[in-house]
Parts: C-alpha cells; structure tokens; sequence
C-alpha cells in the first residue's frame, strides 16, 4: 500500500514544513489536488505551487488534475515536476489524448473517474493507464463523507484491470480512513489518499501513517 497525503489539507503557508514531516513519518507520494474553478467550484493548487517546492522533496508528486481542459496545462505540470498526472475522464479533454502525452513524456498516465460515472467507461483506456483514481466523495472539496458503493467501484474497477491485463495504481480518494480502508484494500486498492483524517489526526502524521499501515497486515 501506498499512502497519498493530500495536500489540499496541508497549511498552504507551511507547504514545505508539512511536506518535510509527512517524509519523516512515512508517506509514499504526496498528492496534489489541482481545481481550475471551472470543472469543480474551487481554485486550489496550481503547477507554481509544484515547481517551488519540488526541489525539496524526493516523494512522489501525485499530481491531480480536477481540471477541465488538462491539456491546456499538461507542460506546465510536467515542467513542475509531477511525476504521475492523472486526468478526469469527465474532462471535455480526450482523454485517450491526454494518457499518450503523459506516457510520452515519461510520466504515468492515470485517468479518475467520479463517483456518479459507472467504472466501465473506463475499461476501452485501460491499455494506457498506470492509475486509476476512484473518488470516494464529489471532486472540489476535502471533509466530505465517503460515499457509499465506493467499496464496490474499486473492486469493479480492479476486476477490469485485471481482465485487461493491467497492473495499474487502484487509488482511492476522498473520506478514505480507518474505518473503510481494510474494505478497500480487500477490493483491489493499493494507493490511498488521505487529507482530513490524518492532517487532522490528534497524535500527528507519523501516528496516523501506523495506523494505516496496520490495517495492511
């Protein structure tokens, strides 16, 4: 399993203090929720943001794209130093489009896919993902409550794959904890995102990250 912080719950004026201790304590790949106001109602983290503090850390930037047009910024995040970009299959972009870019460059393509979106829409472009995201809650805000049936999409979702073929990154994203990682883990999912549960952890990062892991054995 690999363990995504999100950023979008990280101290905007402290972004490399909280990247530094989320290193110390464990984390794989830093996640980054990046919203154009336009495809989800929220303006968050822009490929600046990535660039400024790639320099100082050697995890994983998980860059993902809430993004209408990701096409239009894919450079601009690759130049930032994004090393997996995944896309909305929602997107008004071609997504078949955006996954050979990605690959193109070297980078790993990843295609998410919402909650009210069945996981079959996926299954034609599978051959050119390396990441599957299942959003747990609707894209744009964090704190929202998982969403039932997210269980099930994963497992939907790591069943095509596997008839496909595909070793991909199931990950799943939003109101991920405790209580329903053993499930998804069970389901097929091996990269988790977790924002408000762990920032907000009472004990801290490297606390929150054991009792993630634990649940893995």
């Amino acid at each position: 399993m690999l363990i995504a912080p999100s950023m979008l719950c990280a101290d905007f004026a402290n972004l490399k203090r909280d990247a530094d201790a989320l290193q110390e304590a464990g984390a794989d790949w830093l996640h980054w929720d990046c919203m154009d106001g336009h495809f989800v109602p929220n303006l968050t983290h822009g490929p600046i943001v990535l660039k400024a503090l790639r320099p100082y850390s050697p995890l994983v930037f998980n860059a993902h794209l809430m993004i209408s047009h990701p096409l239009q910024y894919l450079d601009d995040f690759l130049e930032a130093g994004a090393d997996t970009l995944t896309a909305h299959i929602e997107a008004s972009d071609d997504a078949r489009e955006f996954l050979e870019a990605v690959r193109e460059a070297g980078k790993l393509p990843g295609l998410a896919v919402n909650p009210g979106t069945p996981a079959e829409q996926i299954e034609p472009l599978l051959p050119l993902c390396d990441v599957i995201t299942v959003m747990g809650v609707e894209p744009g805000f964090a704190g929202q409550s998982f969403k039932a049936g997210t269980v099930e999409k994963t497992a939907e979702v790591r069943n095509l794959a596997e008839a496909a073929g595909r070793h991909v990154h199931i990950q799943v994203d939003g109101g991920v904890s405790t209580e329903n990682l053993p499930a998804l883990l069970a389901a097929g999912a091996d990269v988790v995102v977790s924002g408000s549960w762990l920032f907000h952890h009472p004990r801290g990062f490297a606390a929150a990250i054991r009792e993630l892991r634990a649940l893995e054995k």
